[in-house]
């Protein structure tokens, strides 16, 4: 036997699959038992092949992992996988993957099982990139963590008393589509005032371009012609921000607000100690972008007492969080422990 590292691996050279299935690309990594990567793989997903060859794409991109790892395949015992869909963890299935058209009630864990005979389950990725973050990065020693992401939209994962909360219809955490302004910009979910129509890089696309078109003037214009790009990247943000841009400054401020306003309703709901920022936006920007939302998140906590205590914190593991955060997943369902993902 094994000593059992952060992951739990109890036998010795054994390893875990951890897979971060998106709509663009497929990433897979071998993961240790002290949760060390020691090989990747990545494909492109092409949702256009169907259920069918997206799976077949999963088992490609698996098989070049471990031939990277010069591990047999008997030395992996397990597989994980973060999919961008509602999950049932306890079946493996997919339900209504809006990146994944056609995916409904996908039998994605059975079929994996059947393909490569050894456990797999499968998660939500943004709970499995929490989980990652609460084991692996930013969250480690904290008893209750919330993850936000923040990119091309907005999402969220909670783990009270170090439990992964799934809720019972396996939808919780769902904080990008926490009703913000009643009535206000249409969501890409079919709701109105959801936080990811407020405070995604979407939403601040949106609102910039709304803005110039009545004549503001922004650098952002120049910046997408010269990079030739017809949407506004994380970067971009970035580089807007550099050159002082008046309008990009006021739109990110309303973004943030809306992000303060969100972690204020869940510590007066939960009063959780940490909250870790992910995603493409918190990347490119860093902590500068965190201080804003801590003072608007503290303004408006119920209970004001110690209200600094409450850490908000940058996500550590970037995009390596996702097959982390699977590779954990993976590792307890095969040896069983009880741990944030049960």
């Amino acid at each position: 036997m094994g000593t059992a590292g952060k992951l739990g691996i109890d036998r010795a050279g054994a390893y875990v699959l951890g897979i971060d299935l998106g709509g663009t690309k497929i990433l897979a990594a071998v993961v240790d038992e002290d949760g060390r990567i020691v090989a990747r793989a990545k494909n492109a997903t092409r949702p256009d092949l169907g259920p069918d060859g997206v799976i077949e794409r999963i088992v490609s991109t698996i098989q070049t992992a471990v031939k990277t790892a010069d591990v047999t395949d008997s030395d992996v015992v397990a597989i994980g996988i973060g999919a961008p869909a509602p999950v049932n963890p306890n079946t493996g299935v997919l339900y209504a993957a809006p990146n994944l058209p056609g995916w409904d009630r996908v039998e994605l864990g059975p079929r994996l099982h059947e393909r490569m005979g050894i456990p797999v389950v499968v998660d939500n990725d943004v709970n499995v990139g929490t989980l990652g973050e609460y084991v692996l990065g930013a969250g480690q020693g904290a008893g209750d963590m919330v993850g936000i992401f923040v990119g091309t939209g907005v999402g969220g994962g909670i783990i009270i008393d170090g439990q992964l909360r799934r809720g019972f219809r396996y939808s919780a955490g769902e904080l990008g589509h926490m009703i913000m302004v009643p009535h206000g910009p249409l969501c890409g979910c079919g709701k109105r005032g959801c936080l990811e129509a407020l405070a995604s890089r979407t939403a601040i696309e949106r609102e910039v371009r709304a803005a110039m078109a009545t004549g503001r003037k922004s650098v952002v214009g120049d910046l997408l012609a010269t990079s030739k790009k017809n949407r506004l990247t994380s970067g971009t943000i970035r580089k807007a921000l550099d050159h002082d841009d008046a309008l990009m400054k006021e739109v990110l401020a309303q973004a943030q607000f809306y992000l303060g306003l969100l972690v204020a309703n869940v510590v007066n709901l939960l009063d959780p100690e940490m909250f870790v920022f992910g995603g493409g936006v918190v990347e490119a920007l860093g902590n500068d972008f965190l201080q804003p939302i801590r003072e608007v998140a503290v303004a408006n906590f119920k209970q004001a007492l110690d209200g600094e205590k409450v850490r908000i914190v940058p996500a550590e593991l970037g995009d390596d969080a996702g097959v982390l955060g699977a590779a954990i997943l993976a590792s307890r369902q095969a040896f069983k422990r009880p741990t944030a993902a049960s």
